[in-house]
C-alpha cells in the first residue's frame, strides 16, 4: 500500500469522525431547545461523554496506545468522580458544620421572591 493510499484513508477516517461529531453538537445544541427536562441532560451530558470518548480514541490515539493508558485514563476518571462524590454533598448544601453560604441563601430568597411576584420569566 503506499503511503498516498494510506493518507488519504487517514483523511477519510477523520473526516468521518468530524462529521460524526459534528451531528452530536448539533443534536446537543437542539436538545435544550426542545424543553424537556430529561431530553436535554440526555442530549447535554450524554452526548458529551460519546464526543470526549471519539476525540480520546481516535484523535489521542489511545486505541493504539499500550493497555497500561487505559488502565491510567480509568484510573483518573474514577479519582474524579470520588472527588465529585466527596465534595459534592458539601458544595450543594448552604450550610455545613461550621459554615455558611449565604450568598446561595440571598440569591433563592431572591428569585423565591421574584417568582411570588410573578416576575420570573427565566432570566438571571
Amino acid at each position: 500500500m503506499s503511503d498516498e493510499h494510506e493518507h488519504h484513508d487517514h483523511t477519510k477516517h477523520y473526516m468521518k469522525i468530524y462529521w460524526i461529531l459534528m451531528v452530536l453538537f448539533i443534536i446537543s445544541c437542539l436538545g435544550p431547545e426542545i424543553g424537556v427536562k430529561w431530553l436535554t441532560l440526555i442530549t447535554a451530558f450524554g452526548i458529551a461523554v460519546v464526543k470526549a470518548y471519539l476525540v480520546a480514541a481516535h484523535f489521542m490515539h489511545l486505541n493504539i496506545e499500550k493497555k497500561y493508558v487505559n488502565y491510567l485514563l480509568l484510573t483518573a476518571v474514577a479519582f474524579m468522580f470520588l472527588f465529585y462524590a466527596g465534595t459534592a454533598p458539601d458544595v450543594m448544601k448552604h450550610s455545613g458544620r461550621q459554615w455558611e453560604n449565604v450568598a446561595a441563601q440571598e440569591e433563592v430568597k431572591r428569585a423565591l421572591a421574584e417568582a411570588e411576584e410573578g416576575g420570573d420569566h427565566g432570566h438571571h
